[in-house]
């Protein structure tokens, strides 16, 4: 088995907070001087590289003495506004070293969700690429909250993936890959060195286990490759500790858990609507509306729908479930809650004597639909 970075052109590599900061004891300088080495050497072979970088958090809490995590908001956010400016300080400073420059692109998913800013941070990456910038990426903490946060840097490293078009997703662990059991529990679980992007065995396998540091665990690891997978990208999670594993992967080496995208891309505008993480509200649908939406790929109309759920604007992105609650497929809705509910049930026909007017015939129209399942 050969390494899928070795013919990648465009990488995406996120590390985690406990290789970024030496298991919480603050930032290991030596090995950003590694990971920057290796980036630029991948920079001088034609490769273009976008570090997404945990830490800061991390990096505050050592800065300002803490004992353990907080677990206050307002704690947390400043702890990562202190722990930014080592992080980004330290990251300047190696890159520079082997005569490249870094950029900080700070996020939040509202930044993402937005169409018209989605579209400006992929052009901002793009361009730092073209002109050989490193960019380095990480959750904007000081201002995000629950119903703005990615959650966990794995996630924004799938979606950087997907925002970039990224040929592969490179996760940095602390753990030499994906095992069939937690290997800190049970001594006969073995790595698993390949797979396929979104095997539900996998996300079984995964568990939970994750360390005191970051946010993330192995779950977080393989629900990114599945969603990554979703513009055709490959995942290869592996231990940051391996010597010059970079390198080693564009080679072709085999090192740790490589999962391979087996569908085929979606279009950049369903990949957006697609990596929405947070959802105002939802239609449910009747079995018939489930079926011509799922496998005749037909538009929705009120008449197939049973119910609305949340409270949502015209022109936003809500889920598609079934009478179960199963999402089948996401979309940008034609009517705002309010009005959804009026004419839910009803054939298009009635929309204007419903409402005194009618914008769309489709409560959602195909062009804006991407099927989840």
């Amino acid at each position: 088995m050969q390494s899928i970075v070795k013919h990648a052109r465009r990488i995406v590599v996120k590390v985690g907070s406990s290789l970024v900061t030496a298991e919480g004891r603050g930032l290991d300088h030596v090995a950003l001087s590694c990971w920057a080495g290796q980036i630029a050497a991948l920079t001088a072979q034609g490769k273009e590289v976008v570090l997404v970088s945990s830490g800061a958090i991390a990096e505050g809490i050592a800065r300002l003495g803490w004992k353990k995590r907080p677990k206050a908001v307002n704690e947390l956010q400043a702890a990562a506004a202190v722990g930014q400016m080592g992080l980004v300080q330290a990251y300047e400073t190696v890159f520079r070293t082997h005569g490249l420059h870094a950029a900080q692109v700070l996020l939040t998913h509202e930044d993402l969700t937005d169409r018209t800013r989605y579209l400006n941070a992929r052009t901002t990456l793009r361009t730092l690429l073209e002109l050989g910038v490193v960019p380095i990426i990480n959750e904007n903490d000081t201002v995000a909250t629950d119903e703005i946060r990615f959650g966990d840097n794995d996630t924004l490293g799938a979606l950087v993936t997907n925002l970039i078009e990224a040929d592969c997703l490179v996760i940095l662990t602390d753990q030499p890959g994906l095992y069939t059991a937690d290997p800190r529990r049970n001594p006969e679980a073995t790595l698993i060195m390949d797979g396929h992007a979104g095997d539900p065995d996998l996300e079984r396998m995964a568990g939970r286990a994750g360390s005191s540091v970051g946010t993330g665990g192995m779950l977080t690891k393989v629900l990114a490759a599945r969603r990554a997978a979703r513009s055709g990208a490959d995942t290869v999670i592996c231990s940051g500790r391996e010597e010059n594993v970079l390198l080693r992967l564009a080679e072709g080496e085999a090192i740790g858990s490589q999962l391979i995208a087996r569908q085929a891309p979606l279009a950049a505008r369903r990949q957006w609507l697609a990596d929405h993480l947070q959802l105002r509200g939802g239609v449910v649908l009747d079995d018939g509306a489930v079926r011509a939406v799922r496998e005749h790929g037909k538009s929705l109309l009120p008449v197939g729908v049973k119910g609305i759920t949340g409270d949502f604007e015209r022109g936003e992105v809500v889920a598609i479930v079934d009478v179960e609650g199963y999402e089948i497929a996401r979309g940008l809705i034609n009517y705002g809650a309010g009005e959804a509910r009026r004419i839910a049930g009803k054939p298009s026909s009635a929309i204007e004597a419903e409402l005194g007017y009618m914008d769309e015939p489709e409560m959602i129209h195909r062009d804006n639909l991407v099927l989840m399942a």
